[in-house]
């Protein structure tokens, strides 16, 4: 008999949200990405799936071995429960706003850093003419 099933995996890759479909039938997986501008809703994935899933071209098909693994439900729980103490707390936005001030600040440590270096080298320059200059009895 055969045996057919689809997947869906929708996530954040800067700057854009991508969707990857995953077919398996009769023991082959193919998988198609789609890009998305904005964070899709799940009536607009279903409605693209609707409309646009027969237009779709797929990576050709790849022979996997089928398992079907059976899990202890609480173990799942846990698992998840885990997967949300590592990502963190807050939105997606509050998420992309703490990963834009962590590369501000990294950047406006590199300027600072350039900065006090020019500076340095400025006041050295600066020795060495004085020195030059009390030399040559001016």
């Amino acid at each position: 008999m055969d045996k057919g099933s689809g997947k869906v995996t929708v996530f954040f890759k800067p700057p854009f949200w991508v969707g990857v479909f995953e077919r398996r039938w009769d023991g082959t997986v193919s998988v198609c990405r789609v890009t998305f501008g904005a964070e899709p809703k799940d009536e607009a994935l279903y409605e693209f799936l609707l409309k646009h899933y027969d237009s779709r071209t797929f990576s050709p098909t790849v022979k996997v071995k089928q398992e079907i693994v059976r899990r202890n439900p609480k173990r799942i729980q846990r698992e998840v429960h885990q997967q949300i103490q590592q990502i963190g707390i807050g939105t997606k936005s509050q998420q992309a706003l703490q990963l834009q001030r962590e590369q501000v600040k990294v950047e406006r440590k590199a300027r600072s850093r350039q900065r006090r270096e020019e500076e340095k080298e400025r006041k050295f320059l600066l020795k060495q003419q004085k020195r030059k200059e009390k030399h040559r009895g001016r």
